[in-house]
């Protein structure tokens, strides 16, 4: 067989199945965000809402954010120049660590190029830091996480979703002396539902493990200042290590570890993913700061967040769509077949102007394909009653099952 053949059989195969996935051409228009303009393939363009974005709370355009940037980058140009052991350091980019330190409140934070990196790159470097470490990561954690684990070369164990008994098997059946870490998310992407973050800390004290959370869909948007669910809940002086992301609710690019200073520093001075990548731009890093001091401030914008979502949840749960609802800001609509899922999402964005990717294997469990939205305070009552016509349109042309098939 040829490359060019085996190419084509990989990508014949997710054709086949309904998986293949499409990029969509959006043009942002900043102040007028949550409407953008889609490039279609022919280059013709339709307006379209965009409602399955990660700029939770409409930050990316924020002013406070856009002076910031604006300012860096007229006081010191585009890129950084280097990594950060090589000139690649600048009062930006410890600033922003200083704020991200004291918004989880923990000694240090380590700024990465993506949060993706900075679980990849810190969870394949601790075994190296604290040998015969084993792992325990929740089998529903981040793929970021889950790729860090298996490169790290050590001992990793799976427990099943949330489920502290299991995971107390597993802990039990170790050596006790073993190094162990424990990894796990304050809020499930795709179901949007909460680890039970108190209980698992309480498991990993028992076991004198380490952990490790991911706050990556929570930070900015949960807790009196943004921390995250582990604020909210008084836990983050109790979690050794917080991952998060600067790109989702604080609408700019990067992503971060915090904990203690001398486990920020050596994760610094042995993970290659932070030794060898350049940093942020400057510009970006400024921005990243600027938007967490505002953020730990703006409790209205978070309330108005959680009370769109509120509403989205409702009308949809009104309209008999299988809806899983766990309180948190995302809501998945269970289609249950990727060509079914495809085909709502298409049909969304040519017929009404409605933009939501399909979420199709292995990202959720085959028979779980869904249409993810993301509201947030930028989504109005007018852009809300727009999808609920368009979803009760679809759904009844489509013939799907209205049964609440989520639970």
């Amino acid at each position: 067989m040829t490359y060019e053949a085996q190419l084509d059989q990989a990508l014949g195969k997710l054709h086949e199945e309904g998986r293949y996935r499409t990029f969509i051409d959006i043009v942002r228009h900043k102040g007028n965000f949550p409407h953008a303009t889609w490039r279609r393939p022919d280059g013709t363009e339709r307006p379209v809402t965009v409602w399955c974005g990660n700029d939770y709370l409409g930050m990316g355009q924020h002013p406070v954010v856009l002076e910031a940037m604006h300012q860096a980058l007229n006081d010191v140009g585009a890129g950084s120049g280097g990594t950060r052991n090589i000139s690649g350091t600048t009062l930006y980019h410890k600033a922003l660590e200083a704020e991200l330190a004291d918004l989880h409140g923990k000694e240090a934070a380590l700024v990465f190029s993506s949060a993706y990196t900075a679980n990849d790159a810190t969870l394949s470097t601790l075994p190296k830091l604290f040998p015969g470490m084993i792992i325990y990561s929740d089998e529903l954690n981040h793929a970021s996480m889950i790729e860090g684990i298996r490169r790290n070369g050590g001992a990793k164990r799976i427990f099943r979703h949330n489920d502290l008994a299991h995971l107390r098997e597993l802990l039990e059946a170790d050596d006790p002396k073993a190094p162990k870490l424990i990894a796990f998310e304050s809020v499930y992407s795709m179901d949007g539902d909460f680890g039970p973050i108190e209980q698992l800390i309480e498991l990993a004290e028992e076991f004198n493990a380490l952990t490790y959370l991911d706050e990556v869909h929570a930070v900015g948007m949960y807790g009196p200042r943004g921390g995250g669910v582990s604020e909210r809940d008084n836990l983050a002086h109790r979690i050794d290590l917080i991952n998060g992301t600067l790109g989702k609710a604080f609408g700019v690019f990067g992503g971060y570890v915090a904990a203690s200073a001398k486990m920020c520093d050596a994760i610094r001075s042995y993970a290659p993913g932070f030794i060898f990548t350049t940093s942020l731009p400057p510009v970006v890093a400024a921005g990243a700061a600027a938007s967490i001091r505002h953020l730990k401030g703006d409790q209205a914008l978070r309330d108005l967040h959680q009370e769109r979502a509120s509403i989205m949840k409702t009308r949809f749960k009104a309209l008999g769509l299988p809806l899983i609802d766990h309180g948190s800001h995302i809501v998945p609509v269970i289609v249950g077949n990727p060509v079914h899922t495809k085909m709502l999402s298409d049909m969304l964005l040519e017929d009404h102007g409605i933009y939501v990717q399909p979420i199709n294997y292995p990202t959720v469990k085959r028979g779980t394909e869904r249409l993810r939205f993301t509201p947030s305070p930028v989504h109005g009552p007018k852009e809300l009653d727009a999808l609920v016509r368009a979803m009760d349109k679809l759904w009844s042309h489509c013939a799907l099952n209205r049964q609440d098939l989520a639970g």
